[in-house]
């Protein structure tokens, strides 16, 4: 398998992009198969970046969840870095003033397969916010480290008013697709042409099958942030990082974020037994005690659970989530809440609807429904959404470069 910057080298496009003036959108993940970062292959080619832009958590990766990250310069290069990630929302775009320094916009990111993920939706701004100067952009694409099948999407779209930076266009949670499919598949319905002489073009990955997770690739699965640090996490991050969206631990200042879940007031063993009495396939919650170094509940013993998965191709991990989160509700309602404060530069709407995509299972949970129930609703994907992402492979077909 050759992902879009293993085959850079030997293409044409080498040379077209050594006479064009180069920005580059990229982080820690962005490596070819020899784990050389895209700033050392593109210095062998005679490539210079006039300027860098950093997504989320940074262009080196050192920042957490939803902390700005400051403008910087590259040690390396001595290019400027302009994070695209700061406090508000317009932050989260590329400056003309810098995109009008450029002719093309080389964009390599790490994305693990979920809606969540900002990285994807940087792309996206900043593919829309460079057509709308004249600068072309070229995605190295990279495959979907938890499988591009179309049996392995999850999760309702959203709905009107629940469009966010975690969730900026209507996709599945588990969206099977690669960050090039979603970018070409957005910009191709805002009308940009794609292609070479279009607004966009991608190199795709070569000998990549779909259903395939990247423990079966040829190469080292390589953190895209502080939080992913393993295979394992983008697994079960579909679900988990709904917990952001309560007051339980996600597990962060752990060694296993997003797969352990907890908080003081949680009776770990009465969850595993729980969790496991709904049926749902693919995994075991290990009751356990954990305490968190730093983020919620830091300092505090917890009880929770690890979510463990021994069937990765049976897992439903937005499905497990949300069952998880309807049984810790039950467990501890006077203890435990929903997250009301600002979450991804949004106010008035609560963080789980964001995630989730609507208040539909926030209300369920209050109410009481059964934790099965809740979590087949939210889990389910539309019909239609099968014809949309026939044309976001058709888009990302016709963006092809090579």
């Amino acid at each position: 398998m050759r992902l879009g910057l293993d085959r850079l080298p030997s293409l044409p496009l080498v040379e077209r992009l050594r006479e064009k003036r180069v920005g580059l959108l990229a982080h820690p993940a962005s490596v070819d198969r020899r784990l050389r970062h895209i700033s050392a292959v593109l210095e062998e080619l005679s490539i210079r970046p006039v300027v860098i832009f950093g997504p989320e958590h940074g262009y080196g990766g050192e920042a957490q969840d939803m902390v700005g990250v400051p403008d910087a310069r590259d040690e390396a290069t001595g290019a400027p870095i302009v994070s695209l990630y700061g406090d508000n929302f317009d932050d989260l775009i590329p400056p003309d003033r810098w995109l009008r320094e450029i002719d093309v916009l080389l964009v390599d990111l790490a994305d693990v397969g979920s809606r969540y993920y900002t990285f994807v939706w940087t792309a996206l701004l900043a593919a829309r916010a460079a057509a709308r100067v004249g600068v072309h952009t070229v995605i190295l694409d990279r495959p979907n480290p938890i499988g591009g099948d179309a049996g392995q999407t999850e999760g309702a779209l959203q709905q009107a008013g629940f469009f966010s930076f975690v969730g900026l266009e209507p996709v599945p949670i588990r969206h099977a697709l690669t960050l090039g499919e979603i970018v070409a598949h957005f910009l191709a319905k805002d009308g940009l042409p794609l292609g070479a002489e279009g607004a966009l073009s991608i190199v795709p990955v070569e000998g990549w099958a779909r259903p395939s997770l990247a423990n079966t690739w040829d190469r080292p699965f390589v953190a895209p942030s502080p939080n992913m640090p393993t295979l394992d996490t983008a697994l079960v991050y579909p679900g988990g990082c709904l917990i952001e969206g309560t007051n339980l631990s996600e597990g962060r200042g752990t060694t296993r974020p997003f797969e352990i879940v907890g908080a003081p007031f949680i009776d770990g063993r009465r969850l595993a037994r729980e969790l496991e009495a709904t049926g749902l396939p693919g995994f075991v919650a290990r009751p356990l005690t954990f305490l968190p170094t730093f983020h919620k509940h830091a300092g505090k013993v917890c009880g929770g659970v690890q979510i463990h998965v021994t069937d990765a191709s049976a897992f439903r991990p937005v499905a497990t989530y949300v069952a998880l989160i309807a049984l810790a509700h039950a467990q501890a309602k006077g203890e435990f809440r929903f997250r009301t404060e600002r979450y991804e530069f949004v106010d008035h709407i609560p963080a789980i609807d964001l995630l989730t995509g609507s208040s539909e299972a926030r209300l369920a949970i209050e109410k009481g429904e059964p934790a099965r129930d809740v979590a087949e609703s939210v889990s389910r994907v539309g019909a239609d959404w099968q014809t949309e992402r026939a044309a976001a492979l058709e888009a990302a077909r016709r963006a092809r470069v090579a």
